[in-house]
């Protein structure tokens, strides 16, 4: 293999290569070789530590350089040694140097998290040992596709052959085995040079790449331009009169004039102004950003947005998620296990995470799956983690900017990993840890003597405007004067107090029918006839609804027509939904799934309140909900 020409700086693609490898395998020899031999380093500065190794009378090592550079970062000046950059003809490349044996995993999820390719060094007098093994393991998990092999300090094993064939063939069938295909296994020393950046004339019997030209040869693994809009947003600044929202492109590009959503809230608006400084000439804004680019944008109009959503288009946005499935290596002490509460980070997002369930777990060291209630250190499994809010997420196959999830444990990254799938957010809790629920003094016998009904939820769909919440006040006020235990819980009224933190995305709406669900059965198993107004939308929520209440649950449709409800439009909404105020409003510009089968269907367009609320009352007195015959009393109100 020969190094390509070298490519002009603005046509050089930008590679993130993570380089892993025990503790002594010779890391810091290797990249300070490197640094040496692509330019990256002044001569007088070789020249300055050679002479300080001379007065000290010490050999000179490559690894001295990394050190140097290290305490010029530790005293502000200016290169950051975890993140060390240089070029080769044709890249960019950004290495992602760990230092330290005990950090390296935990800083290796979160900066391998980030990378495209990967350097695997062993040491060709040790071999492959089980933290190679679990290191290897570790870039399957992260995804990481791109794997050179580099056999350091063949100088120990006479650049003998068989030595390094053992090596490269027990560490490719090990790769193998994950998925990864190892795509060169070098032999080298990166302390004499040989197989760096020239061709060792000691290995005459290899003809493969140097790792300088491996490295020439990575690509970026996923092409950020081509992928969907994601800019995750790091912070909204207030500037005189404008809100600026300003982040990084991870994936796809970004256009002045463009409608974008923000997710997980849902909101929409166009992108008006994209702003630079110091402030273009006029006519030389920019009106266009790429993936890589840092961006700081104006919105068309006043909306509250923040740290940790995630912008995109609108038809290809990521899911609104309290539900993620995740592969994750452990590293904490304490096992991870269900019930165990973490801070999942995402992005720029954050959220505190319960384990709803472990699934397989594997020891990378051995690659041995065995079932298990919880994942110990070091240890490799799949969990389904419940958010405590919701977050934007995408699996990690669709967009790998914004599919790796890291955790923190008490204050430090415990185990980070990849998201495997975006899960419905309701359909499994996570069993409550340390809590002793307390049960009612009252029986239901004693409830059902007093009020003369068991409990039972009543809950009222449609458009807004049709008419639910009138027909369950009158119902409310019937019961009531009967001797009944009615409450109203009316979607709106909530919405101001209990459910105020909600917008109205999709993932939003079902949070909101979620919490009515839970404080409706809550009341139920209290003996309250409760009836909840709200329009509830989605089929599938309504769906998840039914299974939190289980028995004694009658959906009611409502079904009032489009034109009758906007007519009435009893709070000025549709009107404003016309105008453009409003988005997402449904039966204008969202939908409204009508119930497949519900208990009841009442067309109020076609009855008054009071015929409305017989049929309710019946289909109550039907189900059984009723002990004792109720006598007529007073329906005011109707």
């Amino acid at each position: 293999m020969t190094l390509p020409l070298p490519v002009p700086a603005a046509d050089r693609p930008l590679v993130r290569i993570v380089i892993v490898g025990h503790v002594d395998h010779g890391k810091s020899t290797l990249i300070g070789r490197l640094l040496h031999e692509t330019g990256g380093i002044p001569a007088q500065k070789i020249e300055q530590l050679k002479a300080m190794s001379a007065r000290r009378g010490m050999p000179f090592e490559w690894s001295f350089l990394l050190d140097s550079l290290q305490a010029e970062r530790d005293q502000g000046i200016t290169i950051d040694t975890s993140q060390i950059r240089f070029q080769t003809p044709s890249r960019d490349i950004i290495l992602i140097d760990a230092p330290g044996h005990a950090e390296f995993l935990r800083n290796m999820i979160t900066g391998a998290a980030q990378a495209d390719a990967a350097l695997l060094l062993i040491d060709a007098a040790e071999g492959v040992r089980d933290q190679t093994r679990r290191h290897g393991y570790l870039l399957h998990l992260l995804g990481v596709k791109q794997v050179t092999v580099v056999v350091n300090k063949m100088d120990r094993v006479g650049f003998d052959e068989a030595a390094f064939r053992a090596i490269e063939s027990e560490i490719t069938a090990y790769l193998a085995d994950l998925g990864v295909r190892a795509s060169a296994v070098i032999p080298i020393s990166a302390r004499e040079g040989d197989g760096v950046s020239v061709r060792g004339e000691r290995t005459p019997w290899y003809d493969g790449p140097t790792v300088l030209e491996a490295l020439d040869g990575f690509e970026p693994a996923r092409a950020p331009q081509d992928l969907a809009l994601r800019l995750p947003v790091q912070a909204v600044y207030k500037f005189d009169d404008r809100r600026i929202v300003a982040g990084r492109i991870e994936t796809g590009s970004l256009k002045v004039g463009e409608e974008i959503v923000f997710q997980p809230s849902g909101k929409t608006a166009v992108v008006k102004t994209i702003e630079s400084w110091p402030v273009p000439a006029a006519g030389k804004e920019k009106a266009l950003l790429n993936a890589g680019a840092a961006a700081a944008i104006t919105l068309d109009r006043e909306i509250f947005v923040e740290r940790g959503e995630i912008v995109s288009t609108p038809a290809s946005r990521p899911h609104a998620a309290r539900r993620l499935r995740v592969r994750l290596f452990w590293l904490a002490d304490e096992p991870l296990e269900t019930g165990t509460v973490v801070i999942a980070r995402l992005a720029t997002s954050e959220s505190r995470a319960t384990v709803a369930a472990v699934h397989e777990v594997v020891d990378p060291g051995h690659l041995s799956t065995f079932e298990s209630k919880s994942i110990g250190r070091n240890q490799v499994g799949e969990v389904e983690l419940v958010l405590s809010r919701p977050i934007a997420a995408d699996p990690h196959g669709l967009n790998p900017r914004t599919g790796r999830v890291a955790l923190e444990l008490g204050g430090r990254i415990a185990g980070g990993g990849l998201v495997i799938s975006v899960l419905d957010g309701e359909a499994t809790r996570a069993e409550p840890r340390n809590i002793t629920p307390v049960s009612s003094a009252m029986t239901e016998e004693e409830r059902v003597g007093r009020f003369g009904h068991e409990g039972a939820v009543v809950w009222l769909t449609g458009l807004s405007g049709s008419g639910k919440s009138t027909l369950a006040r009158a119902l409310e006020r019937r019961l009531f004067h009967r001797g009944g235990m009615a409450t109203l819980l009316d979607g709106d009224t909530l919405r101001a107090g209990l459910n105020s933190d909600l917008g109205f995305s999709d993932a939003d709406r079902a949070e909101n029918n979620r919490r009515l669900a839970e404080v409706a059965n809550f009341l139920k198993n209290l003996g309250h006839i409760v009836l909840v107004a709200a329009v509830s939308p989605s089929a599938a929520a309504r769906g998840k609804v039914r299974a939190i209440v289980g028995e004694r649950f009658f959906e009611v449709h409502v079904a009032t027509p489009l034109d009758v409800c906007e007519a009435r439009d009893p709070k000025g909404l549709y009107a404003k939904a016309r105008a453009g105020e409003i988005r997402g409003f449904t039966g204008i510009d969202a939908p409204y799934e009508a119930p497949a089968a519900p208990e009841l269907v009442i067309e109020n367009d076609k009855l008054d309140p009071s015929a409305g609320v017989d049929r309710l009352e019946a289909m109550l007195a039907q189900a059984g909900v009723f002990r004792r015959p109720f006598s007529a009393g007073d329906d005011a109100g109707l």
